[in-house]
């Protein structure tokens, strides 16, 4: 089971910006941030996988950018223009095995991370 530790959470206002980060004890070959505020579903924000294909929900496009330096399997999120619906608690997956393409579904990650606090104040 790779470990997961999400960094980089905190209170910003409208348009604001922030970068989460993802530190994993392993290689992941899907890799994936998603969010769930408190009585929702968890749902996928954006996926990277191994060979750097990226996908993202439609309400972050052009404004969320994921990214990973696989020399340390690190996993990032950076956001700007942040709006208040952006306001969840954001938590980063990996699959250890391989992966046919970046993906949102929840289903197709092994291990999460304990997630970090985005606030989003209008």
């Amino acid at each position: 089971q790779v470990q997961l530790v999400e960094s980089g959470g905190g209170s910003v206002q409208a348009g604001g910006s922030l970068r989460l980060s993802c530190d994993a004890s392993g290689y992941g070959y899907c890799m994936a941030w998603f969010r769930q505020d408190p009585g929702k579903e968890r749902e996928g924000v954006a996926s990277v996988d191994y060979i750097g294909r990226t996908t993202y929900r439609d309400s972050v496009k052009g404004r969320f950018t994921i990214s990973k330096d696989s020399t340390k399997n690190t996993l990032y999120l950076q956001m700007i223009s942040l709006k208040p619906e952006d306001t969840a608690m954001y938590y980063c997956a990996t699959r250890s095995t391989w992966c046919s393409g970046p993906s949102l579904n929840i289903n197709s990650y092994n291990s999460w991370g304990q997630g970090t606090q985005v606030t989003v104040s209008s």
